[in-house]
């Protein structure tokens, strides 16, 4: 199947330590890599390793930072084709604390590039994708991808809102598959997955919903209303939690494309997250 990507991608620095440090401390971190990041690109990575042909559409610099990345890109076959380059940009940096203790990540972000816009989105030839997917970002670039896509296309589509934009749920009538996350569901203040589902459906056409809640588990809204939970699949030790939430989602659309089942998608997705979180890396 080909599979379309809007979102970004970036450089990840990564520190790996024993344990986060307490404030102003120093301490001497356990290793360091570099490695291509970015959710959209993270959830394609793993989508092309399960065999689909992946094209990713999105901003990036004209600096060695965006060579490495492109280089990352083309490692694992996804189609960069729909790229701008922005001349004088620089690329987007996440400076990412690995604790060894927890398992858990935590992020600094620096981002100087501007966004994907509905100008570039004009320019991709939609035939021959079976799948769409925007990591939701700027609000009001979203909607007006999403809308173009509905008039030039009739293809499956799915969002990911992983943290609140304002504005970013008016889109949400556009698409098919809505990707959620635990730290969007917190941040609305709703600390519980039916709650945030009741806040979700009425802005909806009656679109499948998934949230991937960590070591919780995972669980979906379907068509009808109902609410399926499934439990955490967890290693045997917590290696790595970084791009757990992307591995979710390529996992969910793999399973939805491939046999069609939303209930089965819950499950692969829920799997695919708590196998990788053992593992270093995407």
């Amino acid at each position: 199947m080909r599979i379309l990507a809007v979102g970004v991608a970036t450089l990840d620095i990564v520190n790996r330590v024993e344990a986060y440090p307490q404030e102003d401390q120093e301490i001497r971190a356990i290793s360091q890599s570099r490695r291509r990041g970015g959710n959209a690109c993270n959830s394609l990575t793993v989508l092309s390793r399960l065999g689909h042909s992946c094209s990713w559409a999105g901003v990036m610099a004209d600096d060695e930072a965006s060579r490495f990345i492109l280089d990352q890109l083309q490692a694992v076959q996804i189609d960069t084709r729909w790229v701008r380059v922005e001349s004088g940009g620089i690329t987007p940096i996440s400076y990412i604390t690995s604790s060894e203790a927890s398992g858990s990540r935590t992020i600094v972000h620096h981002r100087q590039l501007s966004e994907f816009s509905e100008a570039d989105f004009t320019e991709i030839e939609l035939q021959g994708y079976d799948w769409v997917h925007f990591e939701g970002r700027n609000p009001q670039a979203t909607l007006k991808m999403l809308k173009q896509l509905r008039q030039r296309a009739d293809l499956p589509v799915s969002l990911e809102l992983e943290k609140p934009r304002p504005g970013l749920e008016q889109a949400l009538p556009y698409v098919d598959v809505v990707m959620l996350s635990r730290a969007y569901s917190m941040a609305k203040g709703m600390a519980d997955a039916r709650q945030l589902f009741d806040h979700i459906r009425p802005l909806t056409r009656q679109a499948l919903c998934y949230l991937a809640w960590g070591e919780h588990g995972s669980w979906m809204l379907d068509r009808d209303g109902g609410v399926h939970f499934e439990q955490a699949v967890k290693p045997a030790k917590v290696v790595d939690t970084l791009g757990a939430g992307d591995v979710f989602n390529a996992g969910v659309i793999h399973a939805l494309l491939e046999w069609g089942d939303p209930l089965e998608a819950l499950r692969y997705g829920n799997r695919m997250a708590g196998e990788k979180c053992g593992r270093d890396g995407i």
